[in-house]
């Protein structure tokens, strides 16, 4: 028999069926990219145009554009939408932020995007970039909430270390979070001493729910994030990047496939299948990218399947993959470089303590119980900043 699925509302869906009176006729830009839908697809720039409550006057896009047709990395250039004639500004190209002519004339500024429930997630620095933005401009930042895809209730993985600040981790929160776009406004707002934002919260949401027990569509938020399996696995495998093995990329199924040309696929998999990680199966397997690391050279390696979605806990699974990516590729491990002379492994994982523990023999378990004394901490910061209630069993 087929499990009903929760009815939510998204925080677009609340807006246009709303009367906000300080916001009715305001000349607003809206930040957004293909995720901003209703649950008929139609996309929040043409929803805005056509309800007026609102008048809709610049588009902003974050990585991978506001149609969501650029690579990873990829910079954005600004143009003018074909669609609407709006000026269009990337946040992901010779700029970040939005800089004050971009902003000029404008009373709000919108935020609509659905957000990967992982800390890597350029989403949130472009989110927090935004918010703070308009801070300064002394505009109205409005956020139209969306689920945390991967539920709300479960934080995991260490806390970023200031230091390690980039624009994959750009705040002091752990890798999975469990907050929505608009919680995380909330948070930012009260950490930087910026004005309160209006979130839009959705309705019917709870923080157990995870987004396929939703009866909202969904639309992938990245090119190399094109499933839900794909998104569960993310705070996990995403750590894959700064290492030497492909994390899928060039395949259709980024992000579960894992491996290097020179990796015995059945010894990894049997050496992770030692630690019965709840949830997930490792199948050894081959396959070939064809574009990002090891393009068209056959990799040996995993596919990463969940077999119960309940019980994955993706943080400590990824921590488990890099350990045995450590153990079993050819010496030396030549971890990726990244911004600023650090190693994109530290930018990813915060902080520089996972490479030098596993660089030093460090066993998966002694990394894992470090994090335990901040991620309480955390749990109790974020409790003021939750819209849906605190924590559910």
């Amino acid at each position: 028999m087929r499990q009903t699925r929760a009815h939510v509302e998204s925080g677009l869906e609340v807006f246009l069926a709303t009367d906000i009176p300080q916001l009715a006729g305001k000349r607003a830009g809206l930040l957004t990219n293909a995720t901003g839908i209703d649950r008929r697809f139609r996309n929040t720039v043409d929803l805005l145009q056509a309800h007026g409550k609102v008048e809709l006057c610049a588009l902003f896009g974050p990585e991978h554009g506001i149609r969501g047709d650029m690579q990873a990395g990829v910079k954005v250039a600004g143009q003018v939408d074909q669609r609407t004639g709006l000026p269009m500004y990337s946040l992901y190209g010779e700029t970040r932020r939005p800089d004050p002519e971009m902003l000029a004339g404008l009373d709000l500024l919108i935020y609509d995007m659905q957000d990967l429930g992982a800390r890597y997630s350029t989403y949130i620095a472009t989110l927090q970039h935004a918010q703070q933005a308009a801070a300064q401009a002394e505009l109205t930042f409005v956020v139209l909430d969306r689920p945390n895809p991967l539920g709300g209730n479960r934080v995991a993985g260490n806390i970023l270390d200031n230091a390690f600040n980039s624009f994959v981790g750009c705040h002091p929160l752990p890798i999975q979070h469990g907050m929505t776009s608009g919680e995380l406004a909330r948070l930012f707002a009260a950490n930087y001493g910026w004005p309160e934002p209006l979130v839009v919260p959705m309705h019917g949401w709870r923080r157990s729910l995870r987004f396929e027990e939703t009866d909202l569509p969904w639309v992938q938020p990245t090119p190399n994030l094109p499933t839900l399996d794909s998104i569960k696995l993310y705070p996990g495998t995403c750590l894959v990047e700064g290492t030497p093995c492909s994390e899928g990329r060039g395949t259709t199924r980024p992000f579960e496939l894992i491996g290097a040309p020179d990796l015995d696929p059945f010894a990894l998999a049997e050496e992770l299948d030692k630690y019965q990680l709840p949830g997930v199966a490792f199948r050894p397997t081959y396959f070939t990218p064809t574009f990002s690391k090891h393009a068209q050279q056959i990799c040996g390696g995993i596919q990463v399947h969940i077999v119960e979605p309940d019980l994955l806990q993706p943080v400590e699974m990824g921590i488990y993959l890099i350990y045995g990516l450590h153990k079993f590729s050819p010496a030396p491990f030549n971890w990726i470089s990244g911004a600023e002379g650090k190693h994109f492994i530290d930018l990813l994982y915060g902080s520089n303590a996972l490479r030098l523990a596993l660089d030093g023999g460090a066993e998966v378990p002694d990394i894992l119980a470090t994090w335990e004394p901040a991620l309480t901490a955390f749990q109790e910061r974020r409790r003021p900043f939750l819209l849906y209630g605190a924590e559910e069993e």
